[in-house]
């Protein structure tokens, strides 16, 4: 066979080491370990920053077995002998990058130093006493993995351990040197930390309501602040001591900025108004009246004679700091603008919107030169970089995005707040970023590089619902990103990529023939997909809130669709319009799915109840009550049983004719979001926002099986049966998803992870350090924190390193 020319911008030097690498694969060199050549490149050079020839010989991998053998080899060689540890780490790199995914492996004394290994598989894998020194671990997943005695010196992870707040972080900033951070809380305080050690040395008291801005003055030794108490309140950023309080403001203060020279604060506030305030005296020197609904972000240009103002009138304003004078209105954005942030050079400004866009303005021209779109929710921060060259974003999809300033491309997605990203800062270096979040966290970035140019495989922030098609071997996701995602069962392949809809995709549902997938949409559309076009061929309007669940009549035909208007609607497909609204629920339609007959179906709601509904009729001929909230109800295969996730943290079985609740499910530690009956009908799933899945007998109730330690809560489950048993798939709020494969033997149940398509967070749930070398104190509060189990290794000093986190 000829071999390939492999052709890279590169130049002619990477094209013969292409060359020779394909040539040394292919020849018959025997050594003294399992025939592997020990001519080829791969043993006598990394690999790890050639992202081109990584990604071209992965290609390769997917294409030959026999190169993936190969490779397979090189990693089986360095177990035992030191030689192969180039070839092996080059190896372990081009099969994560190919996909390959280690679930269970045995891995025990592999040695691949400088391994990138980011976004790589390795569930349940034995890797103990291997060298995994300076290791590129960013969003990989070792989740319940055996680590003990590993070498795990100079690892990279991408991040570092995250701040845990007792409030909603609304706000973050770092002072101009870089050595303290400051957090503004819903609770009423400001939190001060050291960054060197990240331990708390301050925490100023004096609002009354929510903190929603603080910012450091340019200098460093004063921290202004803004609240819902409608005041700005100036600290001595040393002491904590308050200097002054000013409150001319009617309404909530959004957002604060000092002006470079820092004898100036400018407060934007729901009462419409930006006020400049003199900061020693305390004194209103001017208000800027002209916007028509509250003032959401005020900044100052880098020279400081400008202010910029955004609005939730959809506009920005530019005004001279001066005289005050509104000099120009900018138009674009279609929804409140959260955001505003000018650019070192001051030639460019930023904007974030709930339109779910990121917008690039040119200063002079106040032309709008770029769009940036990725986020699948509105759009709460943004900040550049010291340098400029990247902007970082952070939203409702609870993702923080880099995006590249020249080209506009997103150049990562960072993920593991479970809630909105509510604040994103730089360092003064701009090594690092910090987010704060609605989920009571600040996490800390290393953004300094990209060491692999890899991506994960997942959706990029939570997955809200998982279905199967009856044929095909396909399987669909929906994702707060607002996409769906079509999945290969067998390999977890992504097929397709749908996108249309605006907002989070909160249901899908594939069509008794598996032709065609609804969805529905927190944009409060239900769209019909062609999936072999992957085309949208009907847009179903009608309901006045996000669509929380849709389902397929027998024929495919019809399809009902349940809202947090409080409605379940019957559509007929073809011509795309609403033949029927059922009315009772008083509470959000979480949940709707037809009877196996096809004469009835039954709702769930957030109200406490079930109904059971007459298609045609429209009649409720049946209540079920009691309990939480329903978040999810499945009929049995024979359709006389029902059975419902509940806020409540059970899961209840219900008989349908009598209405009697047969069974009451107990063991979860938090809302349980979704509940389904096995192929067979002999066991019940449930999945909860307490990160686990159960399995349960439905005969006795008793719980048969386990999973633990997942990185999100888990939102939605599908099962399927296939020639080799049932699986079952999960998708959950980190973005990730699981395919699981269910067995029996004699009598005792099995949960084994067949593949997953992560969502990018670090996983190390459940992995087992005990005995760990090389870790330092902060990569040790890392592994504590994602739930690792065991005690590392203390560093002995004759063996300390230095660890880049």
């Amino acid at each position: 066979m000829e071999p390939t020319p492999y052709k890279s911008r590169r130049g002619s030097a990477i094209s013969t080491l292409g060359l020779e690498l394909q040539n040394a694969s292919i020849q018959e060199v025997e050594t003294p370990e399992q025939g592997l050549a020990d001519n080829s490149p791969l043993m006598w050079t990394s690999f790890m920053d050639n992202h081109s020839l990584v990604a071209f010989l992965a290609g390769r991998v997917q294409r030959e077995p026999s190169f993936k053998q190969q490779l397979l080899g090189y990693i089986e060689n360095s177990k035992k002998n030191k030689k192969w540890r180039t070839a092996a780490a080059n190896a372990i790199t081009i099969l994560v990058r190919a996909g390959v995914q280690f679930i269970e492996s045995d891995l025990r004394g592999i040695r691949i130093p400088g391994a990138d290994l980011s976004f790589g598989v390795f569930d349940s894998a034995l890797m103990q006493n291997a060298d995994m020194r300076n290791v590129n671990l960013q969003g990989v997943w070792l989740r319940q993995s055996e680590l003990s005695g590993t070498l795990m010196a100079g690892a990279h992870y991408g991040e570092m351990p995250f701040v845990i707040e007792d409030s909603v972080v609304r706000s973050c900033a770092y002072s101009p040197d870089g050595q303290s951070f400051a957090v503004g809380l819903e609770s009423g305080s400001i939190h001060v930390y050291t960054v060197s050690t990240w331990e708390r040395t301050l925490i100023l008291t004096g609002h009354e309501e929510v903190v929603l801005h603080v910012e450091y003055s340019p200098k460093g030794d004063q921290i202004a602040s803004s609240s819902q108490d409608e005041t700005v309140r100036l600290w001595h950023s040393g002491t904590g001591a308050l200097q002054r309080t000013m409150s001319s403001h009617d309404e909530w203060v959004y957002r604060v900025a000092y002006s470079p020279q820092g004898d100036r604060v400018a407060s934007s506030s729901h009462d419409r108004t930006i006020r400049i305030w003199d900061v020693v005296t305390g004194y209103c020197r001017r208000t800027l009246y002209g916007h028509t609904g509250g003032v959401l972000c005020v900044t100052y240009l880098p020279s400081g004679s400008q202010i910029a103002s955004s609005s939730q009138d959809l506009t920005i304003r530019l005004w001279n700091a001066t005289t005050g004078q509104c000099n120009r209105v900018m138009l674009g954005h279609t929804d409140l603008v959260w955001d505003i942030k000018y650019s070192p050079q001051g030639d460019q400004l930023v904007s974030a919107s709930a339109d779910t866009t990121v917008r690039l303005w040119d200063v002079e021209t106040g032309a709008c030169h770029r769009v940036l779109t990725g986020h699948g929710s509105a759009v709460y921060t943004v900040k550049y970089s010291p340098k400029g060259d990247q902007i970082a974003s952070g939203g409702m999809d609870a993702t923080v995005k880099l995006w590249d300033v020249e080209t506009g491309a997103c150049r990562r997605t960072l993920t593991g707040h479970n809630y909105s990203a509510l604040s994103v800062v730089f360092s003064s270096e701009g090594n690092l970023l910090a987010s704060g979040s609605y989920d009571k966290t600040v996490r800390l970035w290393d953004v300094s590089t990209n060491a692999s140019g890899f991506t994960s495989s997942g959706h990029g922030t939570a997955v809200m619902t998982v279905r199967h098609s009856t044929i095909g071997g396909l399987m669909a996701s929906g994702s707060k990103d607002s996409t769906i995602k079509l999945w290969d069962t067998k390999t977890g392949t992504c097929r397709r990529i749908l996108s249309g809809h605006h907002d989070t995709v909160c249901c899908v549902a594939f069509s008794p023939h598996g032709d065609f997938i609804a969805s529905g949409s927190a944009d409060r559309l239900v769209l019909i997909w062609d999936v072999e076009s992957g085309t949208c061929v009907q847009t179903l309007v009608g309901h006045s809130n996000c669509v929380r669940s849709v389902s397929f009549s027998r024929h495919g035909g019809l399809l009902l669709s349940a809202s947090e208007d409080r409605k379940v609607r019957l559509w007929n497909i073809s011509i795309g319009e609403s033949l029927f609204t059922y009315h009772g629920h008083t509470d959000q339609v979480m949940s709707v799915v037809y009877s196996p007959s096809g004469n009835t179906f039954a709702s769930g709601s957030k109200d406490r109840t079930i109904r059971v509904w007459e298609v045609l009729t429209g009649d409720c001929h049946r209540v079920l009550e009691g309990g939480g909230g329903v978040w999810e109800i499945a009929y049995s295969a024979q359709g006389d049983r029902i059975v419902a996730a509940n806020e409540d943290q059970t899961v209840k079985l219900w008989d349908v004719e009598s209405g009697e609740c047969l069974l009451v499910l107990v063991g979860h530690s938090d809302r349980v979001l979704c509940a389904s009956f096995s192929p067979q009908g002999g066991l019940l799933a449930s999945g909860s926002e307490d990160k686990s899945v159960r399995i349960w007998d439905v005969a006795t109730g008793e719980c048969r099986a386990m999973v633990e330690n997942l990185q999100g809560g888990v939102s939605s489950i599908a099962w399927s049966a296939t020639q080799d048993g049932n699986y079952l798939t999960t998708g959950s709020r980190d973005g990730s998803v699981l395919r699981w494969h269910v067995t029996e033997d004699e009598g005792q149940y099995n949960v084994r992870l067949r593949w997953t398509a992560t969502g990018g967070a670090l996983t190390l749930a459940g992995a087992s350090v005990q005995d760990m070398r090389g870790l330092t104190p902060f990569s040790k509060q890392l592994w504590k924190q994602r739930g690792a189990v065991g005690e590392p290794a203390r560093n002995e000093r004759r063996t300390c390193t230095v660890e880049t986190v």
